[in-house]
């Protein structure tokens, strides 16, 4: 029976996503939703496809099913396509912004979403202990072999940061993660309270012009991930007791030969 019912997802997904290919985006809409039956959980990202192509109301988040999926589908070839085809060097850009707001090293870093530890590999010499937490376990195995960890986690960022009550960081990045969060609202409250008084939080965003988010905090783009307007980032973080230190203007990654435009952000948690 179960072998019938994958035979039949990836049926139905594959008709759906030719459809979207062809342009035919009302009947494409119609094939995710006879998807999203046969797979509440989303594995295949049928929800933020569906937002994408204006069909569906955009998810406050990418399904857990979806993106631990993705990842684990192209863990072992996950830097060569990031790093070397997509020219992705957020890590990097974190680790020549930091020395600009912290004196000498960090404690204790959490990198969430870590990946295959691209921050945690860039980072290493900047801190004393570091924690990767990731929904991939392919991706996990990855970051394990690189030995940058002192302690890593499977599971998904918010939740993890929501459940760790009696942890708290100096360092929390998170490179490459909101793009796959919708709505910021609980990832930014729980950054807050795990932060250390005087702590730093790395991370970046994707975005598009003012104009294109129609009055909408967030919105999911053409390459099926979460924008987030500046100003709604900076609010959630003003709430939360986080200054703004750094707003950075970068590309975060090639796409198709097109630049992807998102901020690299440096906030602090408010003493006291």
């Amino acid at each position: 029976m179960a072998k019938i019912e994958d035979e039949a997802l990836a049926e139905a997904y594959n008709k759906a996503l030719e459809l979207e290919k062809s342009g035919n985006f009302d009947a494409a809409a119609e094939a995710y939703e006879d998807v999203l039956l046969l797979d509440p959980e989303d594995h295949g990202g049928a929800a933020v496809r569906l937002a994408a192509m204006r069909r569906g109301e955009v998810p406050e988040k990418a399904s857990d099913a979806y993106v631990t999926t993705l990842f684990d589908q192209h863990a072992e070839v996950f830097d060569a396509i990031l790093v070397g085809q997509l020219g992705y060097a957020v890590p990097m850009m974190v680790r020549q912004m930091l020395p600009d707001h912290a004196d000498g090293t960090f404690e204790r870093l959490l990198d969430l979403g870590c990946g295959t530890g691209l921050s945690g590999e860039t980072l290493d010499d900047m801190v004393d202990h570091s924690t990767g937490v990731d929904l991939s376990e392919g991706m996990l195995n990855e970051a394990w072999d690189r030995e940058v960890y002192d302690d890593l986690y499977a599971g998904e960022a918010v939740q993890f940061i929501r459940e760790a009550e009696d942890e708290n960081w100096d360092l929390i990045t998170a490179t490459d993660v909101l793009p796959y969060i919708g709505k910021l609202e609980e990832f930014f409250r729980y950054v807050s309270l795990r932060l250390d008084h005087g702590g730093v939080l790395a991370f970046s965003t994707e975005t598009l012009p003012d104009a294109d988010f129609g009055g909408a905090d967030y919105m999911v783009t053409p390459q099926h991930r979460f924008a987030h307007r500046l100003s709604y980032v900076q609010s959630l973080m003003k709430r939360n007791a986080l200054s703004v230190l750094a707003v950075r203007d970068i590309t975060v990654r090639d796409d198709e030969g097109e630049p992807i435009p998102g901020h690299l952000i440096i906030g602090r948690k408010a003493n006291g």
